[in-house]
């Protein structure tokens, strides 16, 4: 996977932004605000998706390539590796998974404009 597609990836969701707001190498997306997944745009090597924190323990046992998110909520957070035994489909629908679980905590008036 490279970083253009999975970047196209994650912009072509609904009410999805992108921006740097910790430093010029991390880009952070988010949908209304809330972050979702972020990654470094030198080295893309990893990216830190949100999890529920069961699923979270059971893909950590399950896959070599993910690990507790790096700089952020153990429990909450994955990193995920690019180019490890987690293949670029599974990427994907973790990312969606980090997406959905973030925009169901969303204010209804949010969820609205986009349906």
């Amino acid at each position: 996977m490279n970083i253009e597609e999975y970047t196209n990836f994650c912009l072509k969701l609904d009410g999805v932004t992108e921006g740097f707001p910790f430093d010029k190498s991390t880009l952070v997306l988010k949908v209304y605000g809330k972050m979702f997944a972020l990654f470094d745009v030198d080295k893309f090597e990893g990216i830190n998706l949100k999890c529920d924190p069961e699923k979270a323990l059971d893909l950590r046992e399950r896959f070599y390539g993910i690990n507790p998110g790096y700089h952020m909520s153990k429990k909450h957070w994955n990193t995920v590796a690019v180019n490890s035994d987690v293949d670029d489909l599974m990427i994907f629908e973790l990312t969606k998974y980090s997406y959905d679980l973030v925009f169901s905590f969303l204010p209804k008036k949010f969820k609205d404009t986009l349906n």
